[in-house]
């Protein structure tokens, strides 16, 4: 049974939310007062359809005692004690503590790791995995930096993605992706094993994450590379250095008031993720979830395209459906490593 009161608090601030939006909030406040509202929303629906619930089994109960009224009531008696723990179980999810960042947009980097050109291609490969979702899920993607080889594969890939949940569905995306296939650039037909790195980061916000001018040394370009297949072909871009960590981040877009723009963006990201880890690890009952801590450096996925399979190691789940996958088909894998860490968390609270 979930906690009335509890219920009626979480309704209770909702509702302050709702007049507190209405009546014009400050601008500071605004941002976060709206992502706590929509966070909210959803659990609040919850609310409603498991207290009407409990509302009409109540009714029920009641009508036994009407002779008129009782075979209607021992009809819907049992299927109202049905689905009323399936009503418990959504509910209790969705009381699960959320992740701060969750609502937010999402940086997405992409390196290529080992296995030379073919590792490159492969990054190129997931950008437009990560792409073809987006534009399924109705997201805005922005790519922020494109670098590429002689043969089209990524050297480095930053893009930037906006939506509703956007991190809450990519954040278990950040690791190793292993693949295995023949490459392009194999005249014996000989199967090799590459990998790239994907780097999920949720986007800060100027006030959350204040750097100071004397932290930072920005310097302007001319970017080189690879002739044509490079886009960085202008005088602009930005390379901007945190001293205090040696963080390094660059942008080539045409607009030098743009790449810094988007530096700065990704550089709040990264100290933001940053400061997140460091809060994680100081939790001595910091859990590792199975479906992975996020480390960029587990191997969470294999793209095995001779047998047409993916498989993500996580959670065991194999799908025999690859190229589907590679045209941005991830719903079904994304909705698993929600589940398994969903029942994982529940787990955790009940023990």
């Amino acid at each position: 049974m979930v906690p009335l009161d509890k219920l009626d608090q979480i309704r209770r601030r909702f509702e302050f939310l709702e007049a507190k939006l209405s009546a014009g909030a400050e601008p500071a406040e605004i941002a976060a007062l709206s992502r706590e509202y929509s966070g909210l929303k959803p659990v609040v629906a919850e609310i409603a359809t498991y207290r009407q619930a409990l509302a009409d089994l109540g009714e029920a109960e009641t009508m036994l005692s009407d002779p008129e009224m009782r075979a209607l009531a021992e009809d819907e008696i049992p299927a109202l004690k049905a689905r009323i723990p399936e009503m418990e179980n959504r509910l209790r999810i969705a009381l699960l503590p959320k992740d701060a960042a969750d609502a937010r947009p999402a940086i997405v980097e992409i390196r290529p790791g080992t296995g030379g050109e073919e590792a490159a291609l492969f990054a190129g490969d997931l950008l437009r995995m990560y792409q073809k979702y987006a534009e399924s899920m109705g997201w805005r993607f922005e790519l922020l930096e494109l670098s590429q080889t002689e043969l089209g594969g990524v050297r480095e890939a930053m893009a930037r993605v906006e939506g509703e949940g956007v991190f809450a569905r990519l954040k278990f995306e950040s690791g190793v992706h292993r693949v295995q296939r023949v490459p392009e650039t194999e005249a014996g037909g000989r199967i090799h094993t590459s990998a790239a790195t994907v780097a999920v980061l949720p986007e800060a916000e100027e006030v959350e994450i204040d750097i100071p001018a004397a932290d930072i040394r920005i310097d302007t370009m001319r970017a080189s590379g690879a002739g044509g297949q490079h886009v960085n072909t202008t005088d602009s871009a930005v390379r901007i250095t945190h001293l205090p960590t040696g963080i390094v981040v660059t942008s080539s877009e045409k607009s030098q008031h743009q790449n810094r723009a988007n530096a700065m963006a990704v550089l709040r990201a990264r100290l933001y993720d940053m400061e997140r880890s460091k809060a994680a690890d100081a939790r001595a009952a910091d859990r590792r979830a199975q479906v992975g801590s996020g480390d960029r450096s587990e191997r969470i996925r294999t793209y095995n395209f001779p047998q047409g399979r993916m498989t993500d190691h996580r959670i065991g789940l194999t799908l025999y459906r690859l190229d589907q996958v590679m045209q941005g088909d991830l719903t079904e894998v994304i909705d698993a490593l929600i589940a398994e860490d969903q029942a994982a968390r529940l787990a955790e609270m009940e023990a």
